[in-house]
């Protein structure tokens, strides 16, 4: 018994931690969590996989063998309590108990008998009737259900290490030792995996997990086991019809379900169901439940637009999860469409400004991701916007780029137009890589500042416009912290170097400046004497300056717009099945059951001595026991004898 309640100790403080420990995820995921000392400790100690782990299914068989043996052994003893009256006693023994009482009967000895029987039964008792010579002993009993919790109790437990060993996976196990299971650890289709990763239907308790696309089906799922899977084959074909997500107002998802049909070669029809969360389906023994929903592969239209200052623009049409290869600048790069979300929930600007509230929000619009691959191989992840998003009262096309998962993305402003465009931001970025007009821009620009300041020199002001074209280029390729640093650089030195910077920049802002109005001149309806004083132009023109200047960090030669797209979703299903699950259930409700007789219902006995005298009465002893609660029993036994005495008085006035 110590033993059995030391291994039910273990076997507890395990399962809470494979109840707080997520089970069965991504090494990397445990890895990035738990750092790289803890992730090996918990790892050699299968805490990621408790209910599995060889520790644990060891200690289950010793605890059933060890529980077994004890209920075996007290068993016998346990059917003996509950079945002997113990009508072996005598009146010596009866008058040692505290709870007994006894009278002298004017009646017959039957007549007492009778007596102490109908009080005993009238209190629940069931009796035996024993002769022993003159004397007649009735032996009751009742809760003797009591003894049979302590039966059910330590069943219970057998019963729940039995089912719990069913769904530890034995066989699995097994395999994988022997060679005949190996753990798949590349990221292969489906019908490219080793028929050594896959486990035929039935095979035993599994949770797995797939991603099934709108119009299409599945007949496995996915085994996360240590730092791979397996592919465990379904008796049955999964279909999803339909997968629809409904949103609250401000966008976020509120609920989805999916229309399931399933193909089973033992039915004659198909079976269709919606599941949505909490609302599983059960189909022989495996349980589909609503776990996740993501992208089933959207096909978009795109519009690159190459950022090599001739403003080209390239169609490219894809679907979510393709890769395209693409020709940029003379190297060839591999576009990777990642994902595509629909709604993008975002706090709202306009109620923080409005009333302070910070738990509003909107949907900014449809967004997708994608990775751009050189040929060496290095990539940068990418996240792009179809609408433009208010930030603090101005629009922008927001795009974002990452080098790693693990870091956020930074984002790339550029500011949308009149027409809600890029256009004239692409058009202004394509002006600043085109020479002949920086360097007329230049020249306007420098002439106009020399002449603002009394200067007329005409070599002074072409030596004034080459610098700008450097700076302009510097500006290209490393932003306006290069442009800074070459400025320090060349007047480090000079009599008057704070002088000569505010120069230069100013020589740079108006070429910028003359740039962005010849942008402007090609568009119609636009004022060019009207742009030095409008507040629009001016900001847009401010946005745009540091738009240009972030490209450089961008690190892609190319931006993505979506033209149109095609959404196509994909529901996430978690796939159980657990044979054992019924055992443990069958052992659970025995273990309530044990624990409420052992508990709530107390064993009694009681005992009745009948002992015939010489002037035809008879002599009545009463007695009672019960270890558990004496004092409650104590009262009862008051109140039985009570009754008897109650009786006797009405017996003696009938025949007075």
């Amino acid at each position: 018994m110590n033993l059995a309640i030391t291994l039910l100790v273990v076997v507890s403080i395990a399962s809470i931690i494979g109840t707080v420990l997520p089970q069965n995820n991504p090494y990397n995921e445990y890895l990035i969590q738990f750092g790289p000392f803890w992730f090996e400790v918990f790892r050699m100690l299968n805490l990621y996989d408790v209910y599995s782990a060889w520790w644990f299914l060891g200690i289950l068989g010793f605890l059933i063998l060890s529980t077994g043996v004890c209920v075996s052994r007290h068993i016998p003893g346990v059917w003996r309590e509950v079945t002997r009256y113990r009508t072996h006693v005598r009146e010596r023994s009866l008058l040692a108990l505290s709870n007994h009482r006894r009278w002298q009967v004017g009646a017959d000895a039957e007549s007492a008998e009778m007596l102490a029987d109908s009080a005993f039964r009238g209190y629940g008792y069931r009796t035996r009737r024993e002769v022993r010579g003159d004397t007649v002993i009735l032996a009751g009993m009742k809760g003797g259900a009591t003894r049979a919790g302590y039966v059910l109790t330590h069943v219970a437990v057998v019963v729940i290490a039995v089912g719990a060993l069913i769904d530890g996976n034995i066989n699995l196990k097994i395999r994988e030792m022997t060679g005949d299971l190996a753990i798949e650890t590349r990221d292969l289709p489906v019908s490219q995996v080793p028929g050594e990763s896959w486990l035929p239907p039935e095979s035993g308790s599994f949770r797995g997990n797939i991603t099934i696309p709108e119009d299409s089906n599945s007949s496995v799922t996915f085994l996360q086991v240590r730092d791979g899977y397996l592919v465990q084959e379904l008796p049955f074909e999964i279909y999803l019809e339909d997968f629809r997500i409904d949103h609250y107002p401000n966008g976020m998802p509120s609920s989805y379900e999916s229309d399931l049909v399933i193909h089973d070669p033992t039915l004659e029809d198909p079976i269709r169901k919606t599941i949505s969360v909490n609302e599983p389906l059960t189909h022989r023994g495996h349980t589909l439940y609503q776990a996740s929903f993501t992208d089933g592969g959207t096909a978009l239209d795109l519009t690159g637009h190459i950022l090599d200052g001739s403003g080209a623009s390239m169609p490219v049409d894809g679907r979510v999860f393709e890769n395209l290869r693409l020709q940029l600048g003379g190297i060839e790069r591999t576009l990777e469409i990642d994902d595509f979300q629909l709604f993008n929930v975002n706090p709202d600007p306009r109620a923080v400004e409005r009333t302070g509230a910070r738990d509003e929000f909107r949907n900014v619009g449809p967004s997708f991701n994608y990775t751009m691959r050189d040929d060496a191989g290095q990539a940068r992840e990418f996240h792009t916007y179809m609408a433009p998003v208010e930030i603090d009262g101005r629009w922008y096309y927001l795009h974002g780029v990452r080098s790693s998962p693990g870091q956020p993305f930074q984002y790339l402003h550029v500011p949308a137009d009149d027409d809600a465009s890029m256009k004239t931001f692409l058009d202004f970025y394509a002006a600043l890589d085109d020479p002949n007009r920086v360097k007329q821009a230049s020249q306007r620009a420098a002439d106009g500042l020399l002449a603002q300041m009394g200067v007329a020199n005409p070599e002074l002001g072409a030596r004034v416009a080459g610098t700008a074209d450097d700076m302009i280029a510097t500006l290209l390729d490393g932003g306006f912290g290069a442009v800074n640093r070459q400025l320090e650089d060349r007047v480090a030195g000079s009599n008057r170097p704070e002088m000569l910077l505010e120069f230069s920049r100013s020589v740079l802002q108006r070429t910028l400046f003359e740039i962005y109005r010849e942008v402007l001149a090609a568009r119609e309806g636009v004022q060019l004497s009207m742009v030095q004083t409008d507040a629009d132009q001016r900001a847009f023109f401010e946005d745009a300056m540091n738009a240009v200047s972030t490209v450089s960090d961008y690190g892609a030669p190319v931006i993505f717009s979506i033209d149109h797209f095609d959404h196509r979703q994909a529901t996430g299903l978690q796939i159980t099945r657990a044979p054992g699950k019924n055992v443990v259930y069958a052992g659970s409700a025995m273990l309530t059951i044990g624990v409420f007789l052992l508990f709530y219902v107390s064993h009694r006995r009681v005992w009745a001595l009948i002992t015939p005298r010489d002037n035809g009465g008879a002599d009545l002893l009463m007695a009672g026991a019960n270890q558990r609660q004496p004092e409650a029993f104590a009262e009862e036994f008051g109140e039985l004898a009570d009754a008897v005495d109650q009786q006797l008085e009405r017996d003696n006035t009938d025949r007075g």
